[in-house]
């Protein structure tokens, strides 16, 4: 996965402590990462036409998340953003070399295969039951007090 996906998923979080009539510029979400402002509105785009975040255009313009976050799991931002290909794409290199055959010859995918697809549907399972708001609720968990009050002037700041 690219990095592109971190910094979506930082996003999500940071927009779900937008109240709802409210916005935050691509610029400032951008700013508060410390990331390319070109590269992550691609990544809002791509966000906004899944209908994870919508934009407001305007001088008061920005993204918000466009459904609650408990309803958008870590890997509809995943899909949004790296497409919803799995990890694993088989190529079938059997019917390559000096044993090669036929497709009628290889009918079943092999135990690579069978195996990759195991681990990429458990992944995906995983982050589909997980959600913008559980990563809320382990914020406190994972931020140093001070990141939080520095965080929180920021925020106030952003919004006005």
């Amino acid at each position: 996965m690219g990095q592109g996906v971190e910094w979506a998923l930082h996003c999500c979080t940071l927009l779900a402590l937008v109240p709802p009539d409210q916005t935050l510029p691509a610029a400032r979400l951008a700013e508060y990462h410390g990331v390319p402002p070109a590269y992550l509105a691609k990544h809002l785009q791509a966000m906004a036409q899944a209908g994870i975040v919508e934009s407001t255009a305007g001088r008061k313009g920005g993204y918000r998340l466009a459904r609650p976050a408990s309803e958008i799991t870590l890997i509809d931002v995943i899909d949004a953003v790296e497409g919803g290909e799995p990890a694993f794409r088989c190529t079938e290199i059997r019917r390559r070399g000096p044993a090669h055959g036929v497709a009628a010859d290889y009918k079943a995918p092999c135990g690579i295969h069978r195996a990759m697809t195991r681990a990429d549907d458990a992944w995906r399972a995983e982050l589909a039951s997980t959600t913008i708001a559980d990563l809320l609720r382990e914020l406190s968990m994972s931020v140093s007090p001070v990141a939080i009050r520095k965080a929180a002037g920021w925020f106030q700041e952003a919004l006005r």
